[in-house]
C-alpha cells in the first residue's frame, strides 16, 4: 500500500513528509541521489514504524535550485514566490540577488525583496541605494525589522507558497519565528569580524500561515551558481533586456565588445543601470556557458 504526502522538511537524504493523513512520517530516497525538496508532493512505500521509502514525487510547479559544473543544490519545489532578504548589516551581494532573481523567473516565479534590520538607520540609506537597481524593475521592496514586527511583509505572503532566501545574518529565521512563532527556527548573532552571518538554518522546513500560505525557510548561502542555464536563458531573467533583446547589430551579441549593442546603449541612456549589465557578464561567463 503507497501513501501520499508532501515533503515539509529536507535534511540530507531524510525527509521529513506529512502525510495527506496529518501524520508525519521519516521519508527515505531509494539508492544513492536525493532528487527531492521541500515542498515535493511524493509517493511513499508501505510504512514501518515512522519510516517509508520514498518512491517518487509528482510533477512539479517550480523548482528552485542553484548549480555549479559539479553538482546542484535543490531549495523549494512547487514555490510560487521567492522571497529575497537582505539586511542593513552585515553586508549584502547585489550580485547574488540578480542571481536569485534570474533562478525565480526561470521557475516563472513572483519575487520580493524584504530589507531588514531597517531600524539600523545609520545604515538605512546605503543598503536603498544597493536595492535602487531592482526597485527600478517594480519588485516590491519591504522594510521592515523583524526582530519586533515582520508584519509589513504578511500582505506580500498571502495566497503564496513563499520561500525565503538570502544570505546568513539576514535575519530569514528571525522573520519565520516572529511571523510563526511556534516554528523555533534557530538564531544566532552575527559574525562581525566576517562581515557575515553564521549559518543558523541547515535545512528548509515549510510553515503554514495563517491565511493558508505558505512559508519556506531554506539555509543561508553565500552564492548563487546558474550552470544549468543557456546564456539565452539567463538574458531572459534580466526583465529590463527584454525591450532591447534583438536589437543588437549582432544576433549572437555578447553586450561586451561588440559595436552597436542595444543593452550597451540602453546602459548609457539610464535604461539600464550599469551594475546589471556587469552582473548579467558575470554570469553569462562563468564555466563553460554556452551561447544559446
Amino acid at each position: 500500500m503507497t501513501l501520499n504526502g508532501t515533503i515539509v522538511a529536507a535534511f540530507g537524504r531524510h525527509y521529513e513528509v506529512e502525510l495527506d493523513d496529518g501524520r508525519s512520517v521519516n521519508g527515505i530516497p531509494r539508492g544513492k541521489k536525493s532528487p527531492y525538496a521541500c515542498g515535493d508532493r511524493v509517493t511513499l512505500g508501505p510504512l514501518h514504524d515512522t519510516e517509508a521509502q520514498i518512491l517518487s514525487h509528482a510533477p512539479r510547479s517550480s523548482l528552485l535550485y542553484r548549480s555549479d559544473l559539479w553538482k546542484q543544490k535543490l531549495i523549494a519545489a512547487n514555490a510560487t514566490q521567492i522571497v529575497l532578504v537582505v539586511a542593513t548589516e552585515p553586508g549584502f551581494s547585489t550580485e547574488l540577488i540578480s542571481r536569485a532573481l534570474v533562478a525565480a523567473q526561470h521557475e516563472q516565479m513572483r519575487a520580493v525583496i524584504v530589507l531588514n534590520k531597517a531600524d539600523l538607520t545609520a545604515s538605512l540609506p546605503a543598503a536603498r541605494a544597493q536595492l535602487a537597481p531592482f526597485a527600478r524593475l517594480d519588485i516590491p521592496v519591504v522594510e521592515l525589522s523583524a526582530l519586533t514586527d515582520a508584519t509589513p511583509l504578511l500582505p506580500w505572503l498571502a495566497g503564496q507558497v513563499s520561500v525565503l532566501v538570502g544570505q546568513s545574518g539576514m535575519g530569514k529565521s528571525t522573520i519565520t519565528n516572529t511571523l510563526i512563532p511556534e516554528a523555533g527556527a534557530a538564531t544566532r548573532e552575527i559574525s562581525t569580524a566576517l562581515d557575515a552571518g553564521k549559518h543558523t538554518t541547515t535545512h528548509a522546513r515549510r510553515y503554514p500561515l495563517p491565511d493558508g500560505g505558505m512559508l519556506i525557510d531554506s539555509p543561508g548561502l553565500q552564492e548563487f551558481g546558474l550552470a544549468h542555464l543557456t546564456r539565452g536563458e539567463i538574458e531572459l531573467g534580466f526583465a529590463e533586456f527584454q525591450a532591447h533583446l534583438g536589437n543588437c547589430r549582432f544576433r549572437d551579441c555578447r553586450h561586451e565588445h561588440e559595436p552597436d549593442c542595444a543593452i550597451k546603449a540602453a546602459v548609457a541612456s539610464g535604461a539600464i543601470h550599469a551594475q546589471r549589465l556587469i552582473h548579467f557578464i558575470t554570469i553569462a561567463n562563468e564555466g563553460n556557458r554556452d551561447k544559446g
